[in-house]
């Protein structure tokens, strides 16, 4: 298997080799050019990486930046597309949802979405956290780009970046009055209406939103209630208001909401089920289940921000983001997949954050950075009911966590002659956090949490309440030599840092230790980089190779216990070590004709993972490092695209783009389980064609993605055992899909 799968890598190297003899180009310069030919040089592509506008050449940071015209060529719908774009990357649907995200770079992240785990890739829009991973893929409209920094971001972006960011920018206003819209058509019935605008009321005031409606059929079907399975139904739209009334000051006023009542989503199951009615055999198609729980299901999100600038002088800029958000989520969950209430799960989640944040940025002709202060006071909350029916047995849980944070961070690059320059940054970090816990037995299908009132009440197995502060300096320095106007090497160190919390599903019968909660984690990583441009800027490459201790890994587990359900575990797991690298590039070979592609390896292993087993019913410890491997982290991983373009004159222009992506076998969890592990490499192609009319109004486009069909794993769940109806299930990413999409810019 792995032998194949580096005959498969081995050949999109050769394919990417030819760019030796012209050079590379970095993704975001070729993806921001213009559809039509020219014979200037690149654009040059700023990101906001470190707080402030640069140059990407010059940031010393492995960042991937792709533009909103990239994104819509390919037909991107979602924020889940970075796993095809960014090397190093998974970024996902979580398993048994339709829009809770699962994000990991360089082997750290979190595939637990449950209320009070962190996740360790921060999710930024316009520079304001999303604390909560329910509601977080977002759909891909309105926005100017798209930037995946990797490596631990602590020192600008707080605790729960020791992975890295993602960060999603919207567009500003315009100065002029603007109406966009566009309509997507494709497979599965889909139908999808976005428009936006904005106007100026005054010569200082600009008003605008954008709205969209999206719809899709479902990949499959619930065989047992008819309802569609993996279908979309979707409203989100934005509001927001700028207003100058100077050269020195700027606010920015924004509204998001995020409606999703897709169908529930149960997945498919990967073995035989024991004790169960109906479905025992596998179902044909991967997409199809037949879940008896039902299908409702809602998540609302949404929230508002106020930014505002002050140009001091020509060095000194004060910034200030004030945001609230809140979400709220009513799902169910099938197991095991039956009408028979093997293992079923109702749950509900609540979560709410307001956070503050205060920016001094300093410019100068050598000294630029930026020093800031950050508040964070957030709520997330749930309940759901564990439903063992076979053994007529609920566990009913229910907590809440709040957490108060506060940091203050700066980060200083100074250019110490005009090809060195030394970066120097810090972030300390408080955290409070208080957790509470209930958890108790229920004979009867269903606890009095989720309406069963008849439901008798048996062994209470939690019911505290707790609290723990947290706190730490997280450090970064790197230095860059710049050898030429169109050569940057960089070397850069930087700690991340992710705070200790309470599990919601402890069990302080089984463990009684759980009410002390867990520790926090830390990653050390060490980078070393080199970008570069040649002929021009027509050709472009960044290279990373990265070092990362792992120490104090949280890892949740659950293991089936008749008693205790499914009991919790969250474990300091011990230290690993993460290795690899990184290779972003392309070329312009002619006005017409580009090519990017990015390359990414990752060497993870345990040196050390504490835990416990169960044996004989008693906690056991054990060391599990020799059998554990890391999660949703394929060793190897690539992309490839071309992108053509043809001036037809006074009929327009066409573009055409042909993609590829590849990632090598990959499991779900620490242990390695072939039944819902995806065990084969993994290889996307899609590609697109566009007609621009002359004035570039009118586009006219044809998409296709996953065109080989490939059905491939992106989460799944194991619960062994015939009092559980041997849940071995998996969730599969999108089959092929082809979308027409008609679009108007006045």
């Amino acid at each position: 298997m792995k032998n194949t799968a580096i005959k498969t890598f081995s050949s999109l190297l050769l394919s990417a080799s030819a760019l030796t003899s012209v050079g590379f180009i970095s993704p975001a310069l070729a993806q921001t050019a213009t559809a039509a030919p020219s014979n200037e040089a690149a654009e040059v592509v700023v990101v906001t990486a470190r707080r402030r506008d640069e140059a990407l050449q010059d940031v010393p940071i492995s960042v991937t930046s792709l533009s909103a015209a990239s994104l819509e060529a390919t037909g991107a719908p979602d924020i889940t597309v970075l796993q095809q774009s960014a090397p190093n990357a998974t970024v996902q649907v979580a398993r048994g949802s339709n829009s809770t995200l699962i994000a990991f770079i360089r082997g750290v992240g979190q595939q637990d979405p449950l209320w009070g785990f962190e996740p360790g890739v921060g999710l930024y829009v316009d520079d304001v956290y999303i604390a909560r991973p329910q509601g977080a893929v977002l759909d891909i409209f309105d926005i100017s780009r798209i930037e995946v920094l990797r490596g631990p971001q602590g020192t600008l972006y707080g605790r729960n970046t020791i992975g890295g960011a993602i960060k999603y920018v919207t567009r500003k206003l315009a100065s002029e009055p603007a109406l966009n819209a566009r309509l997507n058509m494709g497979s599965y019935g889909q139908i999808d209406a976005i428009i936006s605008g904005s106007t100026p009321l005054s010569d200082t005031f600009r008003v605008g939103g954008a709205l969209a409606r999206y719809q899709r059929d479902g990949y499959g079907k619930n065989i047992t209630t008819g309802a569609e399975h993996y279908d979309k139904n979707v409203t989100a739209g934005r509001l927001s208001a700028e207003w100058e009334p100077s050269e020195s000051l700027y606010f920015r006023f924004a509204y998001d909401k995020v409606i999703d009542d897709s169908n529930a989503k149960h997945g498919h199951r990967e073995a035989a089920g024991a004790g169960l009615t109906t479905g025992v055999a596998i179902l044909p198609n991967v997409y199809d289940t037949d879940a008896g729980i039902g299908s409702a299901n809602s998540v609302e999100t949404s929230g508002w921000s106020l930014t505002g600038e002050w140009k001091i002088n020509d060095r000194l800029t004060v910034k200030s983001i004030t945001a609230s958000r809140e979400g709220a989520s009513n799902s169910l969950i099938d197991f095991d997949t039956n009408q028979v209430k093997a293992l079923d799960v109702p749950a509900l989640y609540d979560d709410k954050q307001f956070s503050q944040e205060l920016q001094l940025l300093v410019s100068g002709e050598r000294l630029n950075g930026v020093f800031g202060l950050y508040y964070l006071d957030a709520e997330a909350s749930g309940a759901f009911d564990t439903i063992v029916g076979i053994a007529n047995l609920t566990i009913a849980t229910s907590g809440k966590v709040d957490t108060e944070s506060f940091a203050a961070y700066g980060d200083f690059s100074f250019d110490v002659t005009d090809a060195l320059s030394v970066s120097v940054g810090g972030r300390y970090t408080e955290d409070s956090r208080t957790g509470q816990v209930y958890r108790q037995n229920f004979t009867g299908l269903g606890s009095p949490l989720f309406g069963n009132t008849a439901a008798i009440a048996g062994l209470l197995r939690s019911n505290y309440t707790n609290s723990k502060d947290f706190n730490d300096f997280s450090p970064r320095v790197s230095v860059s030599y710049e050898f030429s106007d169109a050569l940057t090497a960089y070397a850069a160190y930087s700690e991340g840092f992710k705070s200790g919390g309470f599990d919601m599903r402890g069990d302080a019968v089984l463990t009684p230790k759980t009410v002390d909660g867990y520790k926090p984690e830390y990653v050390n990583s060490y980078e070393v980089g080199l970008k570069g441009s040649l002929f021009d800027g027509r050709a472009n490459f960044a290279a990373a190779v990265f070092r990362a201790e792992y120490e104090g890994q949280q890892i949740t587990r659950q293991e089936p216990t008749l008693a205790a359900g499914i009991a919790s575990f969250v474990d300091n797991a011990g230290s690993s070590t993460i290795q690899g690298f990184e290779l972003e590039g392309g070329a312009r070979f002619t006005d017409n004709l580009s090519m990017t592609f990015g390359l990414g390896y990752t060497d993870a292993e345990f040196n050390e993972f504490r835990s416990f087993t169960l044996v004989g019913g008693v906690l056991t410890p054990i060391n599990l490092a020799p059998t554990a491997v890391f999660q949703n982290t394929p060793e190897w991983n690539g992309n490839v695209a071309f992108k053509y373009t043809r001036d037809l004159g006074n009929m327009g222009s066409l573009d055409a783009t042909l993609s590829g992506s590849y990632r090598s076998e990959y499991s779900m969890f620490e242990f390695v389980n072939p039944l819902v592990d995806q065990l084969d490499s993994v290889t996307l192609v899609d590609a697109g064609i566009g007609w621009n009319s002359e004035d570039g109004v009118f586009r006219m486009a044809l998409t296709g993605r996953n065109l080989t069909d490939e059905r491939y794993k992106v989460g799944g769940y194991s619960f062994a055992g015939a009092t559980f109806g041997n849940v071995q299930n998996s969730f599969y990413g999108p089959p092929k899909t082809v979308t027409l999409s008609l679009s108007a810019k006045f």
